[in-house]
């Protein structure tokens, strides 16, 4: 490959951006109502999930 090459940290970085660009969109479109219903289900479903697994942050000693 004689192209030029980005480094992992740019990639990830790169990556990041969009990731919160999608993110912040759905969010937009979650608090203006504009979600499909079962989008709404499992955005829920995710979110509860996810409180259930957390883990609670230990306090510094």
């Amino acid at each position: 490959m004689t192209g030029p090459t980005i480094t992992r940290e740019q990639a990830f970085a790169n990556a990041r951006r969009v990731l919160d660009a999608a993110r912040a969109r759905r969010d937009a479109d979650r608090a203006a109502g504009r979600l499909a219903p079962e989008v709404e289900l499992i955005c829920r479903r995710l979110e509860r999930q996810q409180r259930q697994t957390a883990t609670p942050h230990r306090a510094a000693a």
